[in-house]
């Protein structure tokens, strides 16, 4: 059975952007890029990919799917960009967005929960869930893996990695990897 993953940006503090869907004031240096590229490039959107070395036609490693919430899909749509992620099937989760004119891009404004369930009961390869903080949190219970990028950076406020209801879920760390500019990548699997 396919996997839904949660891999996205934290600060210390817990937020995945600013109030105002800020993300650019996470460290970024040469060797966090460049091992992003090299091992998680099915996360590297697509207009970024020729400038990262990877083929735009490059096939996925591990993902052929991404559900966005509208606050995640909105940054690329105000670049004209409709198809962020052409290299994978896109899922946009939204009541308020309505039709996108790109056949790449399905808008679904129903239950999320039962959309990923009926994902995961298909073959292909796992599915990202690429934010943001509302969808993680109506998908909590769905979720069998996270790979969170944290940062050394405190945001004092924003969007959190996960809202809605007090929910308790254990997660196992499996995995962490440290960089120089002291961000970590950590995995962890569903306690």
């Amino acid at each position: 059975m396919r996997k839904l993953v949660y891999y996205v940006a934290v600060s210390l503090d817990g937020y995945i952007a600013g109030p105002a869907g800020e993300f650019d004031f996470y460290p970024l240096d040469a060797e966090m890029v460049a091992w992003i590229n090299g091992e998680c490039p099915d996360f590297v959107p697509s207009q970024v990919r020729p400038h990262a070395g990877i083929a735009v036609d490059e096939p996925s490693k591990r993902f052929d799917t991404v559900l966005m919430g509208r606050g995640t899909y909105e940054p690329a749509l105000s670049e004209n960009v409709t198809s962020p992620y052409a290299h994978m099937r896109q899922y946009v989760i939204s009541n308020t967005l309505g039709a996108i004119d790109d056949p790449q891009v399905e808008v679904v404004a129903s239950d999320p929960v039962e959309l990923v369930r009926r994902l995961k009961a298909e073959a292909g390869g796992d599915i990202w869930l690429c934010g943001g903080g509302k969808l993680a949190g109506a998908l909590l219970d769905e979720i069998d893996e996270m790979i969170l990028k944290s940062y050394p950076v405190v945001a004092g406020g924003g969007i959190s990695a996960f809202s809605g209801a007090f929910n308790p879920t254990l997660f196992t760390p499996t995995e962490r990897r440290e960089f120089g500019n002291g961000a970590q990548v950590t995995w962890f699997s569903r306690a």
